[in-house]
């Protein structure tokens, strides 16, 4: 069987490196969008330029036959800023590929946060990007994929767990008991991301998770947090939802004053509150995904990466 073009955005993000490596292992010929100054994840053509460039678009999906888009943005400085990229990129380059690719398929990375876009800047722009990609493209050409939390080796965002896990001598628990988040590791995201681009597109929105879709509450990423740096079970303290949300009004306040943007905003601090971030058997894509994390192997996995590099 011929091996498919595939075009990618946000190749040297967290996920994008990650299906970057994947598709260039499984034999896919790859092309991927880069800033000049970025050097390449994978063996693959290399499209120099950035999400606004329309003609760098062009090129970068033209003759493709699956188009992959998972560049984004997930910290702001104010709301406003997600706009350009997580809404405009997705119109700009729907567009390009509904005009230079015309029977090329487009999978868009989008966020489990989409469900709620009332909660945060970054959830409203998710679900408005959804938008944008069924306004520009066929159901038949579409499909859309949320996946939750992401963890795993290079990941900047969970290295904070890991640090207080290794280095609090009380584990934070920051929402209550009721909270279930779904996770999953970079890796079994990327597989299940690729199998998903291997089904016929149906316009929908699919999201992915571990083997456990009911997710986890904060007690058992906390404690699972601690097991995997070596440091075993420790008292547990409940963070009050009101000291996050001041905490989260804060930096976004520091951010539109000209501070740099932090992950831990006004809007990830209700995100974080939010009880319900489990995974639905109605919101799983069609056939079975094996995962090879759970959550102990797969922070163990994290924190030797982390250790290798310096970074715990």
């Amino acid at each position: 069987m011929a091996s498919k073009l595939v075009a990618l955005t946000g190749a040297t993000g967290f996920l994008g490196r990650a299906l970057a490596q994947a598709l260039s292992e499984r034999g896919d010929r790859l092309r991927m969008l880069l800033r000049p100054e970025a050097a390449p994840p994978a063996a693959g053509e290399v499209v120099a330029g950035r999400l606004a460039d329309l003609e760098a678009l062009d090129r970068l999906v033209e003759g493709a036959d699956l188009v992959i888009h998972a560049a984004g943005l997930i910290k702001a400085r104010r709301p406003r800023d997600f706009e350009p990229v997580n809404v405009q990129g997705v119109r700009d380059i729907a567009g390009a590929t509904a005009r230079r690719a015309p029977d090329a398929r487009f999978l868009l990375i989008s966020s489990l946060s989409a469900r709620e876009p009332h909660l945060s800047a970054y959830a409203a722009s998710k679900a408005a990007a959804e938008a944008a990609a069924r306004q520009a493209l066929a159901p038949e050409r579409l499909t859309i994929v949320r996946p939750p939390a992401i963890y795993g080796p290079g990941d900047r965002e969970t290295l904070a767990i890991f640090q207080a896990a290794e280095r609090l001598p009380v584990l934070p628990l920051p929402g209550p008991d009721r909270v279930r988040i779904a996770l999953i590791h970079v890796a079994d995201a990327a597989r299940q991301v690729l199998a998903l681009a291997d089904q016929a597109s149906m316009g929908a929105a699919f999201a992915l998770s571990d083997a456990r879709a009911e997710g986890y509450g904060w007690r058992e990423i906390m404690q699972a947090a601690a097991a995997a740096v070596g440091r075993g079970e420790r008292p547990l303290l409940r963070v009050p939802g009101a000291l996050l949300i001041a905490v989260g009004a804060a930096n976004s306040l520091a951010g539109r004053l000209g501070g740099q943007p932090r992950i831990m905003t006004l809007g990830k601090a209700r995100e974080a509150l939010h009880p319900d971030w489990s995974v639905s058997a109605a919101e799983r894509g069609p056939g079975e995904f094996a995962c090879r994390f759970d959550l102990g192997s797969g922070f163990a996995d994290s924190v030797a990466w982390y250790r290798a590099n310096g970074w715990l």
